[in-house]
């Protein structure tokens, strides 16, 4: 009886969820043969498989509608904002949690609080201050904003991980003769790469993904991210039908997330549930 309850149990459970994974799945699937269909494929038989798999719509977007490039500036936006993200946030989460100051706990509040206000009431501000400094349409300029604007998600996470290390390592450390530095990051920051790689992977995700900024900040096509080179082919795709470019454009920026996350998948879950539990 027990084990008909447990599979009757397990039967409900499942069937929601292996729904909603069709609904997910089916149409990344369905874009990705979309991809490989010339256009007529695609208006004449929108649900079947291609006859013949037309790469053509990868080169052509790659190459005439500059996804290549916009997929370069994406990396190298992600890249650089992630990077410099972790070199703020690190040191920032451990000197708020380790460090007695006056006026950490109000610094680290500050933070928290900064993390309820919606990114759209900063935009114009932030586009005037990039202005003033020439750092409009620049990929570096952009990068850095990304990198800031997330500080206070990576601080308020990272200092959750690094709270729950013990103090008496740091002290056993410091009187080995290891610097303040070299407490942080030979001691400290191996014991919270769990956060770290949470942070690191989340934050990238964000940054690859994200269009609005980009949009705004950005002026000349040859520095378009992924998100802005999407929505122009989008309108090519509209009124010049090029719907094989468009699947094949938006295959191609979709496939490195999916990727990365699946890869990582236990260390994002592992690392907010721990941090959940930590802080």
């Amino acid at each position: 009886m027990r084990s008909i309850n447990q599979l009757a149990t397990g039967v409900v459970v499942r069937i929601p969820l292996l729904l909603w994974s069709v609904a997910v799945i089916f149409p990344i699937v369905w874009m990705l043969i979309s991809a490989l269909k010339s256009n007529a494929e695609i208006f004449a038989s929108p649900w079947g498989l291609p006859e013949i798999f037309n790469y053509a719509n990868f080169t052509k977007a790659w190459t005439e509608y500059h996804i290549g490039k916009s997929f370069f500036n994406s990396v190298m936006v992600t890249g650089i904002g992630t990077v410099l993200n972790l070199a703020l946030a690190v040191p920032t989460a451990y000197a708020i949690e380790r460090v007695n100051f006056r006026g950490s706990v109000i610094l680290h509040n500050i933070y928290l609080s900064a993390m309820m206000i919606p990114m759209v009431l900063g935009w114009i501000p932030l586009f005037f201050m990039l202005m003033k400094f020439h750092m409009l349409n620049n990929l570096i300029g952009l990068a850095v904003v990304y990198a800031v604007i997330k500080l206070p998600f990576s601080i308020f996470i990272l200092t959750s991980f690094i709270g729950s290390i013990p103090k008496e390592l740091e002290e056993s450390a410091t009187m080995d003769g290891l610097s303040p530095y070299g407490v942080l990051f030979r001691i400290v920051t191996p014991l919270a790469m769990t956060g770290i790689v949470t942070v690191t992977i989340m934050n990238a995700i964000q940054f690859w993904n994200e269009y609005f900024m980009a949009l705004i900040f950005l002026q000349s096509q040859e520095n378009y991210t992924l998100g802005v080179a999407m929505d122009f082919l989008n309108k090519k795709a509209q009124y010049q039908n090029e719907w094989g470019s468009l699947f094949a454009g938006l295959s191609v920026s979709m496939v490195p997330v999916l990727i990365l996350y699946a890869f990582f998948q236990r260390h994002i879950v592992r690392g907010m549930i721990e941090g959940a539990v930590k802080g």
